[in-house]
């Protein structure tokens, strides 16, 4: 082979592999996974309070790379205090990004201990069913001032929704009127999918209609041909055995804001700890 044949030639490999390497990555543009599924240390809360460093490690070992933590009896931190708690998951791969916490009491500690350790979010876990329309526009402007708290110190303020918002209230849903009358620059939402399902509504349709508001996402399946019923028992099983099509679900939300993905556990078939290692296993093998 002379030398101007043997350049042709590897001029025409060098470019049909880039050609090929494009069309593998615009394929596979189409495709996406969890990069970093998180869970919510409630799904373990009898296990936790006994042993938080041992859970910790065993959940880094299913596959978790980020903690979403709530307020126990020994705080967000559970008992290790903010830089040490972050250490901790640290050391293991983990992060924590995120708490559920009592908005009301204290706010301005804990989102100054949330934001020294870079944490992203601090969580309104739930409101609770309101008596009217108003108490809704009420929660909407606590909302806003818990996000200019959270502002101030680096990080946002959240909502996590159960059914109660998802169900007409006097003609409307309350949902709507939290989302309408809150900020979009202090104030983003926690869509917990299966809450959302539950109350017989559509978790693609509320992120078009409100798209980049849901920013966090709550994933725990439901039980295969159960009726939905307001004030039913929780019907949560584990991630993946259920009926909620979180492949399709995903594929959606990836386009419209969604950004952390994090498992919660609420009901057991089994052992909370193999009904959490089973859901990661689930969705960090998912591709949507």
């Amino acid at each position: 082979m002379n030398r101007k044949h043997f350049l042709t030639m590897s001029g025409s490999a060098a470019l049909g592999m880039a050609l090929a390497s494009c069309a593998g990555s615009k394929a596979s543009g189409n495709k996406g996974t969890i990069k970093n599924l998180g869970i919510q240390l409630y799904s373990l809360r009898d296990d936790l309070p006994k042993d938080p460093k041992g859970i910790l490690k065993k959940l880094a070992s299913f596959g978790y790379r980020e903690i979403e933590s709530y307020e126990g009896a020994d705080g967000m931190f559970w008992g290790m205090g903010a830089a040490n708690f972050k250490k901790y998951v640290s050391d293991l791969g983990m992060s924590i990004i995120s708490s559920h916490c009592d908005f009301r009491k204290d706010f301005e500690r804990k989102a100054a201990e949330a934001g020294s350790i870079g944490m992203k979010y601090l969580i309104c876990p739930y409101l609770g069913r309101q008596k009217s329309l108003d108490d809704y526009k009420k929660a909407a402007d606590e909302f806003n001032k818990a996000g200019e708290i959270c502002q101030k110190n680096g990080l946002r303020f959240a909502y996590h929704n159960h059914d109660y918002s998802f169900r007409t209230q006097s003609g409307q849903f309350p949902q709507d009127i939290l989302m309408k009358h809150t900020d979009p620059a202090l104030v983003d939402f926690e869509m917990d999918i299966y809450w959302v399902v539950t109350a017989g509504q559509d978790p693609v349709q509320w992120m078009k209609n409100y798209n980049w508001r849901f920013k966090l996402c709550h994933i725990k399946d439901r039980k295969k041909n159960t009726p939905y019923k307001e004030g039913e028992a929780n019907q949560s099983c584990i991630v993946g055995k259920g009926s909620i099509d979180y492949k399709s679900i995903l594929a959606q939300a990836k386009n419209l804001g969604m950004q952390r993905y994090i498992l919660e556990q609420e009901a057991y078939e089994k052992a909370p700890l193999d009904c959490v290692k089973e859901g990661a296993a689930y969705l960090n093998n998912l591709v949507f």
